[in-house]
Protein backbone atom coordinates (compact mmCIF):
# COMPACT_ATOMS: atom_id res chain seq x y z
CA UNK A 1 0.00 0.00 0.00
CA UNK A 2 1.60 3.02 -1.28
CA UNK A 3 0.06 5.92 0.84
CA UNK A 4 1.51 8.82 -1.11
CA UNK A 5 -1.72 7.63 -2.99
CA UNK A 6 -3.45 9.52 -0.72
CA UNK A 7 -2.55 12.89 -0.99
CA UNK A 8 -4.20 15.16 -2.14
CA UNK A 9 -2.97 15.87 -5.60
CA UNK A 10 -2.92 12.17 -6.82
CA UNK A 11 -6.38 11.92 -4.98
CA UNK A 12 -7.94 14.99 -7.26
CA UNK A 13 -5.98 13.16 -10.25
CA UNK A 14 -8.22 10.13 -9.60
CA UNK A 15 -11.14 11.61 -9.24
CA UNK A 16 -10.84 14.05 -12.30
CA UNK A 17 -9.91 11.29 -14.54
CA UNK A 18 -12.70 8.72 -13.49
CA UNK A 19 -14.28 8.45 -17.25
CA UNK A 20 -10.81 9.11 -19.07
CA UNK A 21 -9.89 6.41 -21.20
CA UNK A 22 -6.83 4.32 -19.58
CA UNK A 23 -4.59 3.37 -22.46
CA UNK A 24 -4.28 7.31 -22.87
CA UNK A 25 -3.85 7.62 -18.99
CA UNK A 26 -0.93 5.25 -19.71
CA UNK A 27 0.94 7.04 -22.13
CA UNK A 28 0.37 10.64 -20.36
CA UNK A 29 3.65 11.82 -19.07
CA UNK A 30 3.11 12.73 -15.34
CA UNK A 31 5.11 14.82 -12.60
CA UNK A 32 4.14 13.01 -9.39
CA UNK A 33 6.88 12.20 -7.52
CA UNK A 34 7.27 8.49 -5.88
CA UNK A 35 3.60 7.25 -7.36
CA UNK A 36 3.52 5.19 -10.87
CA UNK A 37 0.90 6.17 -13.11
CA UNK A 38 0.46 2.24 -13.39
CA UNK A 39 -0.95 2.70 -9.85
CA UNK A 40 -3.38 5.59 -10.12
CA UNK A 41 -4.60 3.94 -13.02
CA UNK A 42 -5.11 1.14 -11.35
CA UNK A 43 -6.75 3.18 -8.44
CA UNK A 44 -9.22 4.64 -11.08
CA UNK A 45 -9.98 1.03 -12.20
CA UNK A 46 -10.53 -0.18 -8.92
CA UNK A 47 -12.91 2.82 -8.02
CA UNK A 48 -15.11 2.57 -11.50
CA UNK A 49 -16.49 -0.91 -10.15
CA UNK A 50 -17.32 0.56 -6.82
CA UNK A 51 -19.71 3.39 -8.20
CA UNK A 52 -22.86 1.21 -8.32
CA UNK A 53 -21.37 -1.84 -6.29
CA UNK A 54 -19.99 0.03 -3.59
CA UNK A 55 -21.33 3.56 -3.50
CA UNK A 56 -20.19 4.16 -0.10
CA UNK A 57 -16.83 3.60 -0.79
CA UNK A 58 -17.12 5.32 -4.24
CA UNK A 59 -18.37 8.77 -2.37
CA UNK A 60 -15.79 8.29 0.62
CA UNK A 61 -12.92 10.56 0.14
CA UNK A 62 -9.80 9.22 0.53
CA UNK A 63 -10.35 5.57 0.41
CA UNK A 64 -8.31 3.12 -0.62
CA UNK A 65 -8.92 0.82 -3.38
CA UNK A 66 -6.96 -2.74 -4.08
CA UNK A 67 -6.78 -4.15 -7.47
CA UNK A 68 -9.92 -4.48 -9.39
CA UNK A 69 -10.39 -8.25 -9.04
CA UNK A 70 -10.52 -7.87 -4.87
CA UNK A 71 -13.60 -5.59 -6.22
CA UNK A 72 -14.78 -8.14 -8.34
CA UNK A 73 -14.69 -10.87 -6.14
CA UNK A 74 -16.16 -9.01 -2.68
CA UNK A 75 -19.60 -8.44 -1.98
CA UNK A 76 -21.87 -6.08 -3.21
CA UNK A 77 -23.33 -3.60 -0.55
CA UNK A 78 -26.63 -4.17 -1.32
CA UNK A 79 -26.00 -8.68 -0.67
CA UNK A 80 -23.77 -7.55 2.19
CA UNK A 81 -26.65 -5.73 3.73
CA UNK A 82 -28.67 -8.60 3.63
CA UNK A 83 -26.31 -10.98 4.84
CA UNK A 84 -25.93 -8.97 8.03
CA UNK A 85 -29.25 -9.24 8.82
CA UNK A 86 -29.08 -12.84 9.19
CA UNK A 87 -27.52 -13.40 12.07
CA UNK A 88 -27.23 -11.22 15.46
CA UNK A 89 -25.18 -11.18 18.88
CA UNK A 90 -22.02 -9.66 19.90
CA UNK A 91 -18.97 -10.63 18.50
CA UNK A 92 -18.56 -12.36 14.95
CA UNK A 93 -15.70 -13.35 12.96
CA UNK A 94 -14.88 -13.09 9.21
CA UNK A 95 -12.23 -15.89 8.18
CA UNK A 96 -11.91 -14.75 5.02
CA UNK A 97 -12.40 -11.12 4.88
CA UNK A 98 -11.35 -9.46 1.79
CA UNK A 99 -12.17 -5.99 0.91
CA UNK A 100 -14.25 -5.99 4.43
CA UNK A 101 -17.46 -4.97 2.53
CA UNK A 102 -19.58 -7.95 4.37
CA UNK A 103 -17.45 -7.28 8.16
CA UNK A 104 -18.37 -3.34 7.48
CA UNK A 105 -22.37 -4.64 7.62
CA UNK A 106 -21.73 -7.14 10.33
CA UNK A 107 -20.32 -4.36 12.05
CA UNK A 108 -23.90 -2.63 12.04
CA UNK A 109 -25.57 -5.82 13.91
CA UNK A 110 -22.03 -6.76 16.19
CA UNK A 111 -20.71 -5.22 18.85
CA UNK A 112 -17.03 -6.75 17.92
CA UNK A 113 -16.07 -7.77 14.88
CA UNK A 114 -12.80 -9.75 13.91
CA UNK A 115 -11.92 -9.51 9.96
CA UNK A 116 -9.01 -11.89 8.83
CA UNK A 117 -6.95 -11.48 6.06
CA UNK A 118 -4.13 -13.52 4.59
CA UNK A 119 -2.81 -10.91 2.21
CA UNK A 120 -0.72 -8.16 4.04
CA UNK A 121 -1.39 -5.49 1.33
CA UNK A 122 -4.87 -6.17 1.60
CA UNK A 123 -5.59 -5.88 5.30
CA UNK A 124 -3.68 -3.03 5.38
CA UNK A 125 -5.97 -1.45 2.75
CA UNK A 126 -8.85 -2.66 4.97
CA UNK A 127 -7.58 -1.21 7.94
CA UNK A 128 -6.86 2.19 6.53
CA UNK A 129 -10.46 2.62 4.89
CA UNK A 130 -12.24 1.02 8.11
CA UNK A 131 -10.71 4.04 9.82
CA UNK A 132 -11.79 6.61 7.16
CA UNK A 133 -15.66 5.17 7.39
CA UNK A 134 -14.96 6.09 11.23
CA UNK A 135 -15.77 2.42 12.02
CA UNK A 136 -13.55 1.59 14.60
CA UNK A 137 -14.84 -1.60 16.36
CA UNK A 138 -13.45 -4.27 13.29
CA UNK A 139 -10.45 -5.58 14.62
CA UNK A 140 -7.95 -6.65 11.38
CA UNK A 141 -5.94 -9.32 11.23
CA UNK A 142 -3.14 -9.88 9.38
CA UNK A 143 -3.86 -14.06 8.67
CA UNK A 144 -5.20 -17.38 7.64
CA UNK A 145 -8.86 -17.27 9.65
CA UNK A 146 -8.64 -21.36 10.35
CA UNK A 147 -5.71 -20.55 11.70
CA UNK A 148 -6.44 -17.83 13.77
CA UNK A 149 -9.21 -19.82 14.93
CA UNK A 150 -6.63 -22.70 16.07
CA UNK A 151 -4.56 -20.79 17.83
CA UNK A 152 -7.89 -18.88 19.67
CA UNK A 153 -9.71 -19.19 23.05
CA UNK A 154 -12.24 -16.94 21.89
CA UNK A 155 -15.83 -18.47 21.27
CA UNK A 156 -17.78 -16.34 18.61
CA UNK A 157 -21.74 -15.91 18.30
CA UNK A 158 -21.08 -16.53 14.76
CA UNK A 159 -18.13 -17.53 12.04
CA UNK A 160 -18.70 -16.01 8.50
CA UNK A 161 -16.40 -17.47 5.92
CA UNK A 162 -16.59 -17.00 1.64
CA UNK A 163 -13.92 -19.37 0.90
CA UNK A 164 -12.51 -18.44 -2.47
CA UNK A 165 -13.83 -20.24 -5.91
CA UNK A 166 -10.30 -20.15 -7.62
CA UNK A 167 -8.29 -22.72 -6.37
CA UNK A 168 -4.72 -23.28 -7.97
CA UNK A 169 -4.87 -26.76 -8.67
CA UNK A 170 -8.31 -27.01 -10.42
CA UNK A 171 -9.05 -23.30 -11.55
CA UNK A 172 -12.45 -21.85 -11.16
CA UNK A 173 -14.40 -24.10 -8.84
CA UNK A 174 -17.90 -23.86 -7.06
CA UNK A 175 -18.06 -27.64 -4.76
CA UNK A 176 -17.44 -26.15 -1.28
CA UNK A 177 -14.76 -29.35 -0.91
CA UNK A 178 -12.84 -27.84 -4.03
CA UNK A 179 -12.73 -24.30 -2.30
CA UNK A 180 -10.20 -22.58 -0.28
CA UNK A 181 -10.05 -23.05 2.30
CA UNK A 182 -11.90 -26.48 2.47
CA UNK A 183 -15.25 -25.34 4.81
CA UNK A 184 -16.15 -29.23 4.57
CA UNK A 185 -12.86 -30.32 5.94
CA UNK A 186 -13.25 -27.75 8.89
CA UNK A 187 -16.73 -27.86 10.37
CA UNK A 188 -16.08 -29.39 13.45
CA UNK A 189 -13.36 -26.41 14.11
CA UNK A 190 -16.16 -23.93 13.22
CA UNK A 191 -18.38 -25.41 15.39
CA UNK A 192 -15.71 -25.86 18.57
CA UNK A 193 -15.98 -21.82 18.14
CA UNK A 194 -19.22 -20.93 17.33
CA UNK A 195 -22.92 -22.52 17.49
CA UNK A 196 -23.90 -20.32 14.58
CA UNK A 197 -21.86 -20.56 10.90
CA UNK A 198 -22.76 -18.54 7.95
CA UNK A 199 -21.08 -19.67 4.49
CA UNK A 200 -21.25 -17.93 1.19
CA UNK A 201 -21.03 -20.06 -1.62
CA UNK A 202 -21.06 -20.02 -5.34
CA UNK A 203 -24.43 -19.19 -6.75
CA UNK A 204 -23.27 -22.51 -9.38
CA UNK A 205 -23.89 -24.60 -6.53
CA UNK A 206 -26.12 -27.28 -6.53
CA UNK A 207 -28.40 -26.96 -3.52
CA UNK A 208 -28.66 -30.77 -2.79
CA UNK A 209 -24.85 -30.96 -3.24
CA UNK A 210 -24.43 -28.34 -1.07
CA UNK A 211 -26.81 -29.77 1.53
CA UNK A 212 -24.44 -33.16 0.87
CA UNK A 213 -21.02 -31.38 1.89
CA UNK A 214 -22.63 -29.34 5.11
CA UNK A 215 -24.14 -30.74 8.19
CA UNK A 216 -26.62 -28.87 10.47
CA UNK A 217 -28.06 -26.55 7.58
CA UNK A 218 -31.36 -24.30 8.87
CA UNK A 219 -31.42 -22.11 6.03
CA UNK A 220 -30.53 -21.76 2.87
CA UNK A 221 -30.86 -18.06 1.72
CA UNK A 222 -30.56 -17.41 -2.57
CA UNK A 223 -29.85 -13.80 -3.04
CA UNK A 224 -30.56 -12.03 -6.81
CA UNK A 225 -29.86 -8.51 -7.69
CA UNK A 226 -31.93 -7.51 -10.06
CA UNK A 227 -33.29 -10.99 -11.39
CA UNK A 228 -29.63 -12.31 -11.16
CA UNK A 229 -28.69 -14.72 -8.53
CA UNK A 230 -25.37 -13.00 -7.13
CA UNK A 231 -25.13 -15.32 -3.32
CA UNK A 232 -26.31 -18.73 -2.18
CA UNK A 233 -26.01 -18.60 1.55
CA UNK A 234 -26.14 -21.34 4.34
CA UNK A 235 -26.67 -21.16 7.65
CA UNK A 236 -25.22 -23.66 10.20
CA UNK A 237 -26.73 -24.20 13.64
CA UNK A 238 -25.37 -26.69 15.84
CA UNK A 239 -27.14 -29.92 16.29
CA UNK A 240 -30.06 -28.42 14.31
CA UNK A 241 -32.08 -31.46 12.79
CA UNK A 242 -35.31 -30.33 11.21
CA UNK A 243 -36.69 -29.30 7.88
CA UNK A 244 -34.51 -27.20 5.93
CA UNK A 245 -36.08 -23.20 5.47
CA UNK A 246 -34.98 -22.23 1.30
CA UNK A 247 -35.62 -18.63 1.29
CA UNK A 248 -35.78 -16.77 -1.90
CA UNK A 249 -34.56 -12.96 -2.51
CA UNK A 250 -35.21 -10.96 -5.56
CA UNK A 251 -33.49 -7.02 -4.21
CA UNK A 252 -34.56 -4.68 -7.30
CA UNK A 253 -34.96 -1.03 -7.37
CA UNK A 254 -37.71 0.47 -4.49
CA UNK A 255 -38.79 -3.73 -4.43
CA UNK A 256 -37.85 -6.67 -2.68
CA UNK A 257 -39.58 -10.31 -4.05
CA UNK A 258 -39.42 -12.97 -1.33
CA UNK A 259 -40.77 -16.73 -1.37
CA UNK A 260 -40.02 -19.28 1.53
CA UNK A 261 -40.26 -22.45 1.54
CA UNK A 262 -38.86 -25.73 3.19
CA UNK A 263 -37.15 -28.37 1.47
CA UNK A 264 -39.11 -31.74 2.54
CA UNK A 265 -42.43 -29.60 1.65
CA UNK A 266 -41.66 -29.53 -1.86
CA UNK A 267 -40.83 -32.64 -2.45
CA UNK A 268 -44.01 -34.29 -1.26
CA UNK A 269 -46.25 -31.29 -2.90
CA UNK A 270 -48.07 -31.93 -6.22
CA UNK A 271 -48.52 -28.85 -8.57
CA UNK A 272 -51.44 -27.94 -10.67
CA UNK A 273 -52.22 -27.68 -13.90
CA UNK A 274 -53.81 -25.91 -16.45
CA UNK A 275 -53.80 -24.28 -19.93
CA UNK A 276 -53.01 -20.99 -19.94
CA UNK A 277 -56.00 -18.50 -18.43
CA UNK A 278 -55.70 -14.46 -17.99
CA UNK A 279 -52.62 -14.18 -16.72
CA UNK A 280 -49.11 -15.88 -17.08
CA UNK A 281 -45.98 -15.94 -14.21
CA UNK A 282 -42.44 -16.38 -14.80
CA UNK A 283 -40.40 -17.04 -11.49
CA UNK A 284 -37.82 -14.79 -10.48
CA UNK A 285 -34.23 -15.68 -11.11
CA UNK A 286 -33.95 -16.54 -7.08
CA UNK A 287 -36.98 -19.09 -7.21
CA UNK A 288 -35.44 -20.82 -10.30
CA UNK A 289 -32.77 -21.54 -8.54
CA UNK A 290 -34.24 -23.03 -5.56
CA UNK A 291 -36.42 -25.42 -7.35
CA UNK A 292 -40.24 -24.92 -5.72
CA UNK A 293 -41.46 -25.39 -8.57
CA UNK A 294 -44.37 -27.71 -7.20
CA UNK A 295 -44.54 -25.63 -3.65
CA UNK A 296 -45.24 -22.12 -5.62
CA UNK A 297 -47.90 -23.71 -7.17
CA UNK A 298 -49.36 -25.07 -4.17
CA UNK A 299 -48.91 -21.81 -1.74
CA UNK A 300 -49.83 -19.64 -4.29
CA UNK A 301 -52.67 -21.55 -5.89
CA UNK A 302 -51.44 -21.23 -9.65
CA UNK A 303 -51.52 -23.71 -12.56
CA UNK A 304 -48.35 -24.34 -14.14
CA UNK A 305 -48.63 -25.13 -18.17
CA UNK A 306 -46.31 -28.25 -18.06
CA UNK A 307 -44.04 -30.11 -15.76
CA UNK A 308 -40.75 -28.72 -17.26
CA UNK A 309 -41.96 -25.42 -18.44
CA UNK A 310 -41.93 -23.31 -15.16
CA UNK A 311 -44.59 -20.46 -16.33
CA UNK A 312 -47.94 -20.42 -14.40
CA UNK A 313 -51.00 -19.41 -14.89
CA UNK A 314 -54.53 -18.07 -13.27
CA UNK A 315 -57.77 -16.54 -14.31
CA UNK A 316 -57.86 -14.04 -11.46
CA UNK A 317 -54.08 -11.77 -11.05
CA UNK A 318 -52.19 -12.25 -8.27
CA UNK A 319 -48.85 -10.51 -6.51
CA UNK A 320 -46.00 -12.62 -7.90
CA UNK A 321 -42.75 -13.29 -6.91
CA UNK A 322 -41.28 -13.08 -10.22
CA UNK A 323 -42.39 -11.15 -13.91
CA UNK A 324 -46.60 -10.75 -14.28
CA UNK A 325 -47.93 -10.65 -17.96
CA UNK A 326 -52.02 -10.07 -19.29
CA UNK A 327 -52.14 -12.97 -21.83
CA UNK A 328 -53.52 -11.53 -25.01
CA UNK A 329 -53.45 -14.78 -27.36
CA UNK A 330 -52.44 -18.24 -27.01
CA UNK A 331 -51.42 -19.62 -30.77
CA UNK A 332 -50.82 -23.38 -31.81
CA UNK A 333 -46.74 -23.23 -32.93
CA UNK A 334 -46.77 -22.66 -36.69
CA UNK A 335 -44.01 -21.30 -38.80
CA UNK A 336 -46.88 -19.69 -41.15
CA UNK A 337 -48.91 -18.09 -38.31
CA UNK A 338 -45.84 -16.60 -36.56
CA UNK A 339 -44.66 -15.52 -39.97
CA UNK A 340 -47.92 -13.80 -40.59
CA UNK A 341 -48.09 -11.96 -37.57
CA UNK A 342 -44.49 -11.60 -35.96
CA UNK A 343 -42.24 -11.32 -38.98
CA UNK A 344 -40.48 -8.33 -39.05
CA UNK A 345 -41.72 -7.18 -36.02
CA UNK A 346 -39.92 -6.14 -32.56
CA UNK A 347 -41.07 -8.31 -29.36
CA UNK A 348 -39.42 -9.61 -26.12
CA UNK A 349 -39.08 -13.67 -26.45
CA UNK A 350 -38.61 -16.04 -24.06
CA UNK A 351 -38.34 -19.76 -24.19
CA UNK A 352 -39.68 -22.29 -21.44
CA UNK A 353 -39.46 -25.71 -22.24
CA UNK A 354 -38.82 -26.04 -26.10
CA UNK A 355 -37.23 -27.41 -28.88
CA UNK A 356 -35.34 -23.92 -30.06
CA UNK A 357 -33.33 -20.90 -28.75
CA UNK A 358 -34.35 -17.25 -28.81
CA UNK A 359 -31.50 -16.53 -31.22
CA UNK A 360 -33.24 -19.52 -33.71
CA UNK A 361 -36.78 -17.81 -33.22
CA UNK A 362 -35.21 -14.74 -33.75
CA UNK A 363 -33.24 -15.72 -37.18
CA UNK A 364 -36.20 -17.45 -38.29
CA UNK A 365 -39.17 -15.39 -38.01
CA UNK A 366 -37.07 -12.56 -38.42
CA UNK A 367 -38.05 -10.71 -35.27
CA UNK A 368 -36.11 -8.05 -33.39
CA UNK A 369 -35.46 -7.37 -29.79
CA UNK A 370 -37.81 -4.64 -28.27
CA UNK A 371 -41.46 -3.49 -28.30
CA UNK A 372 -44.16 -3.95 -25.81
CA UNK A 373 -45.30 -7.32 -26.81
CA UNK A 374 -43.56 -10.50 -24.96
CA UNK A 375 -43.44 -13.69 -26.68
CA UNK A 376 -43.22 -17.07 -24.71
CA UNK A 377 -42.21 -20.23 -26.75
CA UNK A 378 -43.39 -22.94 -24.76
CA UNK A 379 -44.80 -26.36 -24.08
CA UNK A 380 -48.88 -26.90 -22.87
CA UNK A 381 -50.46 -29.98 -20.63
CA UNK A 382 -51.31 -31.46 -23.11
CA UNK A 383 -47.47 -31.52 -24.89
CA UNK A 384 -48.60 -29.44 -27.48
CA UNK A 385 -45.76 -26.59 -28.75
CA UNK A 386 -47.32 -22.94 -28.25
CA UNK A 387 -46.83 -19.20 -28.05
CA UNK A 388 -47.97 -16.83 -25.52
CA UNK A 389 -48.64 -13.56 -27.05
CA UNK A 390 -48.64 -10.75 -23.78
CA UNK A 391 -48.08 -7.63 -22.17
CA UNK A 392 -46.08 -7.17 -19.23
CA UNK A 393 -47.54 -5.66 -15.71
CA UNK A 394 -46.08 -3.28 -13.39
CA UNK A 395 -43.65 -4.89 -10.70
CA UNK A 396 -44.90 -5.66 -7.14
CA UNK A 397 -43.41 -6.14 -3.66
CA UNK A 398 -44.20 -9.40 -2.69
CA UNK A 399 -43.47 -11.62 0.45
CA UNK A 400 -44.95 -15.13 1.09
Amino acid sequence: MNKLILNTVNQHFINNNLDTDIVSLLLRKTDFEEVDIKELVEQIEAKRRCKSKLPTWFNTENIYFPNKLNIEQTSSEITAQYKSTLVKGLSIIDLTGGFGVDAFYFSKQFKEVTHCELDENLSEIVSHNFKTLEVNHINTVTTDGIQYLKNSNTIFDCIYIDPSRRNDNKGKVFYLKDCLPDVTEHLDLLFKYSKTILIKASPMLDLSIGLSELKWVKDIHIVAVDNDVKELLFLLESNFEEDVTVKTVNLIENNTQVFEFNIAEEKHTESLFSLPQTYLYEPNSAIMKSGAFNTISSKLKLFKLHKHSHLYTSEKQIEFPGRRFKIINVMPYSKKLIAKQFSKTKANITTRNFPETVAQIRSKFNIKDGGESYLFFTTNVNNEKIVIVTEQIGKYTSTF
